[in-house]
């Protein structure tokens, strides 16, 4: 049984990201970044990559050289992304390079049930919060995001949220896993799950 991976932001196509990312082409930037993936991610591998996949001329086919099994939470530069009023349409054209596409995810790393976004529960890489209407709820759960663009790997409030019966649970417990935080590859299930447990253990609750 092969490894969980995590990852968001490979804009594939994309000039203006690769060129951020210190790239001459979109190209060089496409293949820095399938060499990255394939030398991290084995065949038997299971990847779920956290959205904007991909921009303008056809990138699909390179997906189909990436290593692992993808699972697909869409970001807002997805055609397949249900913000677009004609993001059904492209479902079936997905689902031949993707093994499941869906807006949002709930799985269990080691010990923690995380959930898994594009979007953060806050921030963004632009002045405002954008998208507020597709974002999780923040009710105390670990999440795993994209979208930022960010070095961080992981943001933390000070502030817990007390629901109406049980512990208070902390805020903005965010793990970013986008390729900008993560030398332009995956992250590993165990290297995410490391930082959660770092974090836990230097919390407390007053």
């Amino acid at each position: 049984m092969g490894g969980a991976w995590f990852t968001s932001d490979t804009h594939f196509n994309h000039a203006m990201v690769a060129g951020l990312r210190g790239f001459a082409s979109a190209e060089e930037h496409n293949e820095a970044v399938i060499v990255n993936w394939n030398a991290a991610v084995s065949r038997d591998d299971i990847v779920w990559h956290l959205g904007d996949v991909g921009m303008r001329k056809p990138f699909l086919p390179l997906i189909k050289r990436l290593n692992g099994t993808i699972h697909l939470v869409a970001g807002n530069h997805d055609a397949v992304w249900p913000g677009h009023r004609d993001a059904f349409r492209h479902q079936r054209e997905w689902l031949e390079v993707f093994a499941s596409v869906q807006p949002f995810a709930r799985r269990r790393l080691g010990g923690h049930h995380v959930l898994l976004s594009h979007f953060p529960y806050a921030g963004d890489h632009t002045e405002q919060d954008r998208h507020l209407q597709y974002r999780l709820r923040d009710e105390g759960a670990w999440l795993l995001h994209g979208h930022t663009h960010g070095k961080e790997r992981m943001t933390f409030t000070e502030c817990p949220f007390v629901p109406f019966r049980g512990e208070p649970a902390w805020r903005g417990r965010q793990v970013h896993v986008g390729l900008d935080a993560w030398d332009l590859r995956p992250a590993a299930a165990h290297e995410v799950e490391a930082l959660i447990c770092e974090r836990e253990r230097g919390q407390e609750v007053t």
